[in-house]
């Protein structure tokens, strides 16, 4: 095999003009890959299609098949509202945004925190509230990428109700500030493919 299965992935999608969100190998044969459009077209409101799964796909099993890469089903996804953040730029771009946070190893007796993403010197910080005698109090946690085992984006959802005309959402679900706004959802969309014992012909799209 001439470079990593990653590795593979990695240049194979960032060459056809997408970002790669994550990608990972399950038990069982799967490769499970997330796309996303690059930022200048998620900001111009432009969301991942069935369509891009599918390019996305025919691509990386020619790929994987030049590369000789082990794998027995392949699944190409958009990466969902509950995005998970892998890099340092994945960081940067959602500052203001609420995130799910699980640290690798407990700070004060606790690995799970949810608030506002914010920068903080060259780290990151979380900006959270916790209930008190005295009510929600907000405090922060400045971390470090590799304190981290997972991060992930909070889905912003509309309260809805029977009722909901012309009322304001609960508190709970007040978009924090300086949070980017979404205006348009992002469907879900995937493709996958099987390996098969047949040579696959193809080629980059040009």
């Amino acid at each position: 095999m001439n470079q990593s299965w990653q590795a593979a992935v990695e240049t194979t999608v960032t060459g056809l003009g997408y970002e790669l969100v994550d990608c990972e190998r399950s038990a069982g044969g799967l490769l499970r890959v997330s796309i996303d459009k690059l930022p200048e077209q998620v900001a111009a409101e432009e969301v991942i299609t069935v369509d891009d799964c599918e390019r996305v796909t025919r691509q990386l099993q020619y790929v994987l098949e030049v590369e000789a890469v082990d794998y027995q089903r392949l699944e190409v996804s958009s990466p969902g509202m509950d995005r998970p953040l892998k890099k340092a730029s994945d960081y940067a771009r959602f500052v203001g945004q609420e995130v799910a946070l699980t640290l690798k190893l407990p700070f004060q007796g606790r690995k799970r925190y949810q608030g506002v993403l914010a920068a903080e010197g060259e780290g990151w910080r979380i900006v959270f509230s916790d209930q008190t005698s005295d009510g929600k109090v907000d405090q922060a946690m400045d971390f470090s990428l590799d304190e981290v085992r997972e991060a992930r984006l909070v889905p912003i959802t509309p309260f809805k109700g029977r009722n909901s005309a012309g009322q304001k959402p609960a508190a709970g679900n007040k978009k924090p500030a300086g949070a980017a706004s979404k205006t348009k959802k992002q469907e879900g969309a995937v493709a996958t493919g099987r390996k098969t014992g047949h040579k696959v012909h193809g080629g980059l799209d040009q």
